[in-house]
């Protein structure tokens, strides 16, 4: 186990490190020595790495450890105080919480004050900086302190460490959220390659740009010193009828540059009470900084549309919900993906502030007939009629106009027939009877 090897040597420096702390407050006679920081150059861990990467000084680190021991060791704090203070209530300057189902201490702000600083006023106001906006653990989300109830002081929050990073330190990964209310969002994968998506080549050299910049962004900010003058995320309006590739070009960008997509459920994002819609859209792109993401919004209108004249209060919310979202997504920096049916959905003000706008429109005859070889299994056949004609798929494609999706659609439906059939050939009235389904789905009218 990760926190066995690597991360309990560290929780006996913190240990010996509280009880010197201890000796010092009360002035022992017999004191404890502050111990030396562990060496980093021993048992790989990704809480070392954590720390090379980083640079972080000693105080920095032993804010980390304050934070993860309650989650390691839910006694830690108790044993510690208990070995040197028998009547521990007596002791507010260490600070800690009870938890409302968690028995053990819970360390708040002061706990890291009188641990690193020992109650020295100067030192106490420098232990505050390493909770402040500027400081690593809060840019990357790593700890926090909760906000104090009114007219209490701003140490008295509780530290809280993200669980992705608790996760991480203690077991080396981090598994990937689960689908709820605080990240209303679903992991999305294909098994499919490059080579399935049938578009143009324009579209395609458009893509290449976007797989590009997922590739080299960091490099091209860090090593070619980019960050001062471009912003770190890139935004992208994927626009064009349902069933044209964009989900699956989503997927696909996921796929080959390793990076997770996760789909957006707007129906859980968006809420009809005021300010909430905000608050769910915060909490899911702090969730999403700095873990190489990508975002994608499906049926964006939803959410990012056109603002409206001001007519009453919803209105004026609404707008401000738009305005919000502009203003979160140009501070992400990672890759965001809206997906609409009709560009002139989308509100203008995002229109100038995307990175690419991608038109997926319906396949021409060509592209169709591509995309109907290659969606049939290739254990199938095609019926054959009595005058020895097999089922002309360049005809179908040139005679009905459909989206790859809708053809996936008439192909599960004939293969399914044809399975209902005990039957290994695909039938010429199920392929009609499909396309049909499809048509009479869109409104539109068949004609055989």
């Amino acid at each position: 186990m990760e926190a066995t090897t690597a991360t309990f040597p560290f929780l006996s420096y913190l240990a010996n490190t509280i009880l010197a702390r201890i000796d010092d407050y009360f002035g022992a006679e017999s004191r404890k020595a502050y111990p030396p920081l562990p060496t980093l150059n021993g048992t790989p861990s990704k809480l070392n790495e954590f720390i090379k990467e980083h640079k972080l000084k000693e105080e920095d680190i032993l804010l980390l450890l304050i934070a993860l021991a309650p989650h390691i060791q839910p006694t830690f704090f108790e044993a510690i105080i208990s070995e040197r203070i028998p009547n521990e209530g007596n002791f507010p300057d260490f600070g800690g919480v009870r938890g409302k189902q968690f028995r053990g201490i819970i360390p708040t702000g002061e706990t890291a004050v009188f641990i690193i600083g020992g109650g020295k006023l100067e030192e106490r106001f420098k232990v505050q900086e390493l909770f402040n906006a500027d400081h690593i653990f809060y840019q990357k989300k790593v700890l926090w302190l909760e906000e104090p109830p009114p007219g209490e002081p701003r140490m008295s929050g509780k530290i809280i460490m993200a669980s992705e990073y608790v996760e991480l330190f203690t077991t080396g990964k981090v598994s990937p959220p689960h689908f709820s209310a605080a990240f209303p969002a679903k992991l999305i994968k294909t098994e499919l390659s490059w080579e399935d998506l049938i578009i143009n080549n324009d579209i395609k050299k458009q893509i290449q740009d976007l797989q590009n910049w997922v590739l080299y962004n960091d490099i091209l900010l860090r090593d070619w010193g980019m960050a001062k003058r471009i912003k770190p995320g890139y935004t992208v309006l994927f626009y064009g009828p349902p069933g044209t590739g964009k989900t699956m070009t989503a997927s696909l960008l996921g796929k080959y540059t390793k990076r997770e997509v996760y789909r957006i459920d707007l129906s859980t994002v968006v809420s009809k009470y005021i300010g909430e819609t905000e608050k769910n859209l915060s909490s899911l792109f702090e969730r999403a900084e700095d873990k190489n993401w990508i975002l994608f919004f499906d049926e964006a209108d939803a959410l990012f549309g056109k603002r409206t004249n001001v007519r009453d209060a919803h209105d004026k919310y609404a707008n401000q919900e738009v305005s919000y979202l502009l203003q979160r997504i140009e501070d992400f920096n990672g890759m965001v993906i809206l997906a609409s049916n009709f560009k002139n959905n989308i509100d203008d003000a995002f229109m100038r502030r995307f990175n690419a706008v991608i038109k997926f429109p319906v396949p021409d005859r060509f592209e169709r007939e591509e995309i109907w070889r290659r969606s049939f299994p290739s254990q199938i056949g095609f019926e054959v009629d009595q005058k020895g004609v097999m089922i002309d798929l360049p005809n179908i494609a040139g005679k009905y106009e459909l989206s790859g999706g809708h053809i996936i659609n008439v192909v599960q439906h004939a293969c399914l027939k044809a399975l209902a059939k005990k039957d290994v050939f695909i039938h010429w009235n199920d392929i009609l009877d499909g396309i049909r389904l499809e048509f009479e789905k869109e409104g539109k009218i068949f004609q055989d």
